[in-house]
């Protein structure tokens, strides 16, 4: 990756109790400069039914979420299938090589990441994270969902948040949280 790409970090998607929810924080950087503090890296997909995120070079996410979109509605919205071929593409493909992020797509039944390395990985405990913040926001969602099984989906992601940008210097407080129709 080169110092003048513009890289933005922290995604959290949940389902839990039967809702689904994705949310991040708003911070793009550029090197060791914060070049923006209100991006918004998480979208609904195919009317609404389908949640997605990017973590890393912001261009390369936009273009991957484009993708992404065309690969659900030739595979009429099936998120598995699409997430597949997509991680198919994104390997064999040498423009599609070059792109550096990371995805989060979910619906209210399975989440997933997708990577270039042709990686499609579907969590053991429904709770996905990418970005550098994402480890400390796995913690804890991981913690809330163990000793609040009450808290709304929506609630969880944004307490990940919060908590992962109290840790992770390339993470800010300015929250986008999403949840499906």
């Amino acid at each position: 990756m080169s110092v003048f790409d513009l890289h933005a970090t922290t995604v959290v998607g949940i389902i839990h109790n039967g809702e689904a929810a994705i949310g991040s924080d708003g911070q793009a950087t550029l090197d060791k400069t914060v070049m923006k503090s209100t991006v918004k890296k998480v979208r609904k997909l195919h009317n609404g039914k389908v949640l997605a995120g990017f973590a890393g070079s912001t261009a390369d996410a936009f273009t991957l979420f484009e993708r992404y979109e065309e690969k659900l509605n030739e595979y009429n919205g099936n998120m598995q299938r699409a997430a597949v071929e997509l991680a198919k593409d994104w390997r064999k493909d040498k423009f599609l090589q070059k792109l550096q992020a990371l995805l989060i797509v979910m619906d209210n039944d399975y989440a997933l990441v997708i990577s270039g390395q042709g990686d499609v990985i579907e969590p053991d405990d429904n709770i996905v994270t990418i970005g550098s913040g994402g480890s400390y926001a796995l913690a804890a969602a991981r913690a809330m969902v163990k000793h609040s099984p009450e808290m709304k989906a929506k609630d969880i992601v944004s307490e990940a948040l919060r908590i992962a940008a109290d840790i992770d210097i390339y993470s800010n407080h300015n929250r986008t949280i999403l949840e499906i129709d």
